[in-house]
């Protein structure tokens, strides 16, 4: 049966009490990137965003993600290893592979969902693919997002059942924006499946992930941080060249969703 858990009133205070601003040079990239955007909602924000977010970008092979993961990953206490996502373990750079323990690139939108595999596009995107502990990547698989399940043994805080994975409160909120950068990102061109958020679980393998009610919550519950806004200004300035409009502009899914 699926349970809520939230985060304790004290430590949902304490975030809405820290507000940690993204560095100036980067405020004002943003703004000047964003400058086509400014003042529209709903459905054109989504097509003026898409747009901004689509043109003059780099599309990264499968193999240089991981030289890109090495980056915008990196620990910022030990420049030697990545954080992984879910388990939040710093692990050494040098450990990355499909073996027991090793770290590998986690599809955050499920590549099954929308059948587009590793192929440059949808399938690189750096925004949404993540170190994670092999064994962990295995069992998350293709679910859905939504609260409940039990207790994932290697990555406690993680909780999963049949249909769906709940990531830890501590990137709850990053694997919401990710979910909805790929949502509007990727809309039918290039051959790509046009994907789209939506409030279901099971999605398989139609072009679908949910649910966007919990993943708006997780959105809220979890605000971009420094180490959140680090990664979409590495992204933008060395390898895409394309920023995740929901980490700068944080209150522009309520204009969407």
């Amino acid at each position: 049966m699926k349970t809520t858990r939230l985060k304790s009133l004290s430590l949902l205070l304490g975030i809405a009490l820290v507000a940690i601003p993204v560095p100036s040079a980067a405020a004002s990239t943003a703004d000047d990137y964003y400058q086509d955007a400014i003042g529209k909602t709903g459905p054109e924000l989504e097509a003026a965003l898409h747009q901004i977010i689509s043109s003059g970008t780099t599309t990264l092979s499968y193999d240089e993600v991981w030289d890109a993961l090495k980056v915008t990953d990196e620990d910022p206490d030990n420049t030697g290893n990545v954080v992984l996502l879910y388990t939040g373990r710093s692990q050494s750079k040098d450990t990355n592979g499909g073996d027991a323990d090793n770290w590998n690139r986690e599809h955050v939108w499920a590549k099954s969902h929308g059948d587009f595999g590793t192929a440059p596009g949808p399938g690189t995107d750096v925004h949404h693919l993540r170190p994670t502990d092999v064994s962990v990547n295995s069992e998350r698989g293709n679910k859905d997002f939504d609260m409940g399940g039990g207790e994932v043994t290697e990555a406690p805080g993680n909780f999963t059942d049949g249909d769906s994975w709940e990531p830890r409160d501590e990137v709850k909120g990053d694997v919401a924006r990710m979910i909805f950068y790929m949502s509007v990102r990727y809309e039918g061109e290039d051959g790509f499946a046009d994907l789209e958020v939506n409030d279901e679980v099971d999605n398989g393998s139609a072009p679908h992930i949910g649910r966007v009610s919990v993943l708006k919550q997780w959105h809220e519950q979890d605000p971009p941080d420094a180490a959140e806004q680090r990664r979409n200004q590495v992204i933008f300035d060395q390898f895409q060249h394309n920023r995740n409009p929901f980490i700068d502009h944080p209150e522009w899914v309520a204009e969407i969703w």
